[in-house]
């Protein structure tokens, strides 16, 4: 290993971090990744062959991440979730500690089909004007509010679509979209159900027990195209569909979504009652952005050494009885991603898996410990700080670091643990 690089290319990438986190005035986090990629490039730790690498793992991921983000956008627009919503919170008949379960069990069904992203974006302001109008307030929010925030990356286990994390790894393994869903499945029910045990321990106190349930609207009035809102079905069942025998045929999944995204935004637009040029405007863009800088400087940081100091600590717990090793290696994951963001976590654990025999079992460790691992700081995931950015930009709701962190790790440990060792039963 080439110390000289080591540092250079550690220095770059703590330099992108910190320029991604602070935000010195207020650079959006894309464009600040994109300097760390110059700098890799101009000091000499990134090639152009490099660039062509990093490239062809995460094309498929970006592009797909972009089409089911807009394509939520475009349902939201149309009312979808806020019907589904309204309809919860009316079948939970005001006891507020159905309505929690309910609320979760909505952002986990969001998650797993337009992404964590998605449900930060998306479902976080509908909680936030469910609560107002059924006059749950004050301390009593706080509960729904973290919840949402919690089930959006715990819940983005399942498919591949469902986060950026699983499209990237599975890409870098070649993981068919059917067999990715045959083995985590499973793993994100067993999420599902941790994090609505252990939220709802945590917050048993705190919600509140009854709300008022007369300012809800009638459901169907929070529909505005009636055409887009029936194609909500379709949509999923043709997405499911077609990234399924896509699989049988290695077609990546963003030829499959991309199209199928661009059909709905036509439709959309020749309607003419949903925004589709707002939709477009609204998505993340700098996430796209952030994604390619960021992937380009950790793989520069990863190629010079710490890939393999991540192979040497991995290949250390290998001599330990099998659970303790696949939780051990999970929990690496999850504290680089928590440290570091999932996003670069990502790459860099597969980089490493890469290189160790046999290591699909590992690869599918890494997916879970960046899906719930970020849970356990504000900067573990971009999902994180789009839900932090709409609670206090839009909502005027500020959850402090500190209390964040503390109850990320108390409910999110646990449920990476068992999440983790549902990944060894036998289905």
């Amino acid at each position: 290993m080439n110390y000289i690089q080591f540092v250079i290319s550690l220095g770059i990438f703590l330099f992108t971090l910190f320029m991604v986190i602070v935000k010195p005035k207020n650079i959006p986090i894309g464009y600040s990744a994109l300097l760390g990629a110059l700098l890799a490039l101009v000091f000499g730790i990134l090639s152009l062959h490099g660039v062509e690498i990093v490239w062809n793992i995460v094309w498929n991921a970006t592009f797909t991440f972009v089409a089911i983000i807009i394509s939520s956008i475009i349902f939201d627009e149309a009312g979808v979730f806020e019907y589904a919503a309204i309809k919860f919170a009316r079948f939970a008949k005001g006891n507020g500690k159905r309505m929690f379960v309910y609320l979760i069990l909505l952002g986990a069904i969001i998650s797993a089909f337009f992404a964590n992203d998605g449900t930060a974006l998306i479902l976080t302001p509908i909680v936030v004007s469910l609560l107002v109008r059924t006059r749950i307030s004050g301390k009593a929010m706080i509960p729904f509010i973290i919840a949402t925030g919690f089930i959006a990356d715990s819940s983005s286990i399942p498919l591949v679509i469902s986060n950026l994390v699983n499209i990237v790894t599975s890409s870098y393994f070649h993981i068919s979209f059917l067999s990715y869903a045959e083995a985590m499945i499973f793993p994100d029910l067993v999420s599902i159900g941790a994090s609505i045990f252990f939220l709802y321990i945590y917050f048993r106190k705190d919600i509140q027990e009854s709300y008022d349930t007369e300012n809800l609207s009638n459901p169907e009035d929070a529909i505005k195209d009636p055409l887009v809102f029936k194609l909500f079905i379709p949509v999923i069942f043709l997405l499911i569909v077609g990234n399924s025998i896509g699989g049988i045929y290695d077609i990546p999944v963003a030829f499959i979504s991309v199209p199928l995204v661009a059909a709905l935004a036509i439709i959309s637009k020749l309607k003419g009652k949903v925004d589709v040029k707002k939709a477009v405007k609204e998505a993340p863009w700098q996430i796209v952005i952030f994604s390619l800088g960021m992937y380009m400087v950790v793989y520069a940081f990863g190629s010079n050494g710490f890939t393999s100091i991540m192979v040497y600590l991995i290949q250390a717990t290998m001599f330990l009885p099998y659970p303790i090793h696949l939780l051990l290696s999970g929990y690496l994951f999850a504290a680089i991603a928590a440290t570091m963001n999932n996003m670069p976590s990502t790459l860099l654990a597969s980089l490493a898996i890469g290189q160790i025999h046999n290591g699909l079992t590992l690869a599918y460790a890494s997916v879970i410990a960046n899906d719930i691992g970020p849970k356990f700081t504000p900067i573990g995931s971009l999902a994180t700080l789009l839900w932090l950015y709409t609670l206090q930009k839009k909502r005027g709701i500020d959850i402090k670091p500190l209390y964040y962190m503390k109850t990320g790790f108390i409910i999110g440990f646990p449920v990476l643990t068992i999440t983790l060792l549902s990944l060894l039963l036998p289905l």
